[in-house]
């Protein structure tokens, strides 16, 4: 039980999660949750059931989600560091620090990346299908980066925290912990699984317009030239073939009337 006088303190305060056992709390437990959630707005295009929706809620579906997985983050790692600095702590020594760090930043660059060239209409087509592979791509990776940090702060959390019995002596707290790691460990496999899978992708609109990275002219721009051009084509050997009809019927007029005179 904690003492009644410091939860009413933190409470008038309305600090409640400075408390130290609960801001050491937010960080595992907002963290987990939040990074996790990073895999909502992955696999958002991916449903069966959004492919009815319009393009543009769906970029606004994802970028929400994104904000909400990157405001967590951000909560998760102010506690942390506002914790290691009360309890005089040092920061960033551990490989889970430098590593989830990195992907928070990493996460942040992303989501501004998305917000601006993606969600606005302001970036240009071709800006758009140049940096499409490269935001697909470093959005798995950081996913990827995501469990491998979850993964690591869980055993960290453990290493620090059983003391008697100790974690090496595998107490039903870490037996319990190991599990949920493995689960995780599941559930992003799962993530890449779907996101890889080509009968999972969002079916093209019908009206939407494609270029192509290498400066090329746009997919649909060219299937509809290539109808035009073919329907130009088809229309002038019409026009030829019918002006060549009327020639052979005025010949033919012709010898007719010459033979009857």
């Amino acid at each position: 039980m904690f003492p009644l006088w410091e939860v009413e303190e933190a409470a008038a305060s309305v600090q409640l999660w400075r408390l130290p056992w609960c801001e050491i709390g937010i960080h595992p437990g907002v963290n987990t949750t939040g990074r996790l959630s990073r895999s909502l707005p992955i696999i958002v295009y991916r449903l069966p059931w959004t492919w009815k929706c319009s393009k543009l809620l769906m970029k606004s579906i994802h970028a929400g989600l994104n904000t909400v997985a990157a405001v967590l983050a951000i909560i998760s790692l102010v506690a942390v560091f506002d914790f290691h600095n009360a309890k005089k702590i040092p920061n960033m020594y551990s490989l889970h620090s430098w590593v989830g760090l990195t992907a928070v930043i990493l996460y942040i660059l992303q989501l501004l990346l998305g917000f601006f060239v993606f969600l606005l209409p302001w970036a240009p087509l071709s800006l758009r299908a140049l940096l499409m592979p490269i935001h697909v791509y470093s959005g798995l990776f950081i996913f990827g980066t995501v469990i491998a940090t979850v993964l690591m702060g869980l055993t960290e959390k453990l290493i620090f925290a059983l003391k008697n019995p100790s974690y090496s002596s595998l107490p039903p707290e870490g037996i319990f912990t190991n599990t949920l790691g493995l689960l995780i460990l599941v559930f992003g496999a799962l993530i890449f699984w779907i996101v890889t899978r080509p009968q999972w992708k969002r079916p093209k609109e019908p009206n939407s317009v494609l270029l192509q990275p290498n400066g090329g002219a746009p997919e649909g721009v060219e299937s509809s030239m290539a109808m035009n051009f073919g329907n130009v084509d088809k229309s002038d050997s019409e026009l030829n073939s019918e002006a060549a009809a009327r020639k052979r019927n005025i010949t033919l007029d012709e010898a007719g009337q010459r033979s009857t005179m």
